[in-house]
């Protein structure tokens, strides 16, 4: 079993990170956030996914006058990602945004950061301490690693702040390496009491971000290190969503929509096993409740292979066994696959009450 780090409890507009909270499932937006029509209805995708919580990029003053119009149009907590100019920290908290992303790689002024930190502190604003391995300070020891730079930047913002006697942080520590990422945030993990924010940045388009993702965040989680995730994909912001929905999943952390098991399929397969299996997944996509399916491909062994499935098919020529909890309980013709299969999850899902 898991035992997870404990860590601060903080408030991000009304939902709560860290503690003994769920570990959140965030993204961020794609559009130009000056395009408000465009982020709002980005926004509302979001929200019909499920992401938790949505960072928007805010460039310049034009951004940050949209943010109240976003706001208001959309239920998410929003926060507002800023780099280089800290009047748009200043200005953003004032427009009711429930969150800040400060890079201590581009904000270093003391008497800015002060500032800033003034203000979220009336607001009682949360502030994620975001270092990111491409945007860190410039340091006169050339021989110090790549890892100990990041949690030394981490550790000397953090330190800043709490300074001024704020304590409402999060932080994170990304990268592109994998080994990097971990090794860095297992270092701070030790050293602060504050709610992590881990993720794989820049990790590519989804066939290999996914894999990059799924490794470096799911070896953190494992160790017990993580409260809110963001998987990072070069692809429309709810695809991030859904990766990191699936890596939570894959380590019995929430559950969260259907899981489906299926053979890989070979030369014993009596059907196009991969096919049905995609008609599955397509048939799966609109249902939120946690019911684990199996699709297999052999009558024999299909059964036991999935015995802990709720419910699930095992193909062989001409006919499946629809079974349940690993006992057969039905056998149907080929032309009948997909829907047979469709019918028992359905009315198991009604039986449970969750239809």
């Amino acid at each position: 079993m898991i035992r997870r780090r404990r860590s601060k409890l903080i408030r991000i507009g009304n939902v709560t990170i860290g503690g003994d909270a769920p570990i959140r499932v965030q993204s961020m937006t794609k559009t130009d956030t000056r395009n408000i029509k465009d982020t709002i209805r980005q926004i509302k995708e979001l929200e019909s996914c499920d992401c938790e919580i949505v960072r928007i990029a805010v460039p310049d003053t034009e951004a940050v006058a949209a943010i109240p119009k976003i706001k208001k149009a959309t239920s998410l907590p929003i926060i507002a990602d800023i780099h280089f100019d800290y009047r748009l920290a200043l200005a953003a908290l004032q427009t009711g945004v429930d969150g800040l992303r400060l890079n201590p790689g581009n904000i270093r002024d003391q008497e800015q950061i002060t500032r800033i930190i003034q203000s979220a502190k009336e607001r009682q604003i949360p502030i994620r301490v975001g270092v990111n391995a491409g945007s860190l300070p410039s340091i006169q020891n050339s021989n110090t690693s790549i890892i100990e730079r990041m949690v030394k930047t981490a550790l000397d913002y953090t330190k800043s702040l709490e300074s001024l006697d704020f304590n409402l942080i999060k932080v994170s520590l990304k990268a592109f390496d994998v080994p990097s990422t971990i090794a860095a945030y297992q270092m701070i993990a030790e050293r602060i009491p504050y709610p992590l924010h881990v993720g794989i940045t820049e990790a590519g388009l989804p066939k290999t971000g996914s894999i990059r993702s799924a490794v470096g965040t799911g070896i953190l989680l494992y160790q017990g290190i993580g409260d809110t995730i963001r998987v990072s994909l070069s692809t429309h912001p709810c695809e991030e969503v859904a990766v990191a929905y699936e890596i939570l999943k894959s380590l019995d952390i929430r559950q969260h929509g259907p899981i489906l098991l299926s053979c890989p399929s070979c030369g014993r397969a009596e059907v196009d096993i991969i096919s049905l299996a995609q008609a599955v997944e397509k048939q799966l996509s609109g249902i939120r409740e946690p019911i684990k399916v199996a699709v297999m491909g052999c009558v024999v062994n299909g059964p036991g292979e999935a015995k802990d499935a709720d419910v699930g098919i095992a193909c062989g020529r001409g006919k499946g066994a629809i079974f349940k909890k690993g006992r057969v309980v039905s056998t149907v013709t080929a032309g009948n696959f997909l829907e047979a299969l469709m019918k028992e999850i359905f009315e198991l899902i009604r039986k449970n009450g969750k239809l």
